[in-house]
């Protein structure tokens, strides 16, 4: 296990598996916002040995493409082939460590940071890029989002779910847009998205695999 600083051997620790790292033996360092473990000869702890951290940008990755807070609505004919999918639970961990550190804990789209008692969190979100000729849709940049602007970002889940009043809200104050200057913006991605939801689109992982990241492909679209 690598260590950076005394008593921290450093753990990548996926969220979901947070309750059975610490139940074995795996402590938290709310500085780092990083599991370790207290000592390196801890056997039930190797499965979560850190892995070299990876490069502050991905080779590849273009942080300039897709800015700030708008609909971004990915095509039916894409779901359940996101990048988190296709890496293990410690890849994406590993990930999100990188684009949370360098965003310096912010929000990229509103400039917030975390708040427990407001339920709002930071995420990582996948900015993708349609080449309508070749039908590929390329993973462009990882980019940091609050919970609140990650669900504006993801229009379609929040409307399903009635949230659509709420989150119209949040993308006026962030975007300065007025209410109908927003709702002509989310008709639009729909539109877009409907457009784009007919073409069975090829996955280009590049950013990823060029990190050394191992990616597993997603099943056929006959099979999702």
């Amino acid at each position: 296990m690598a260590s950076s600083s005394v008593g921290r051997w450093w753990l990548d620790v996926p969220y979901s598996e947070k309750d059975l790292a610490k139940a074995a033996g795996a402590r938290w360092d709310a500085r780092a916002r990083r599991w370790y473990a207290p000592r390196p000869d801890i056997p039930a702890l190797g499965r979560w040995a850190a892995r070299p951290d990876l490069p502050v940008l991905l080779p590849g990755e273009d942080r300039s493409f897709g800015g700030g807070l708008f609909v971004d609505l990915v095509p039916s004919s894409c779901w359940f082939t996101n990048a988190r999918s296709c890496v293990t639970g410690a890849d994406w961990e590993r990930l999100r460590r990188v684009v949370l550190s360098r965003a310096d804990q912010r929000c990229e789209a509103c400039g917030r940071g975390p708040d427990r008692d407001a339920e709002r969190w930071l995420e990582v979100h996948e900015r993708w890029d349609y080449d309508e000729h070749a039908h590929v849709q390329r993973l462009r940049r990882l980019v940091c989002l609050c919970t609140d602007c990650h669900t504006a970002t993801h229009f379609g889940l929040a409307s399903v779910r009635g949230r659509d009043g709420a989150v119209l809200t949040h993308l006026c104050q962030v975007t300065g847009l007025t209410e109908a200057q927003a709702r002509e913006h989310v008709d639009a991605a729909f539109e877009l998205w409907s457009q784009r939801s007919t073409t069975t689109w090829v996955l280009d992982l590049s950013i990823l695999i060029n990190a050394g990241i191992v990616v597993t492909p997603p099943p056929p679209a006959s099979d999702r």
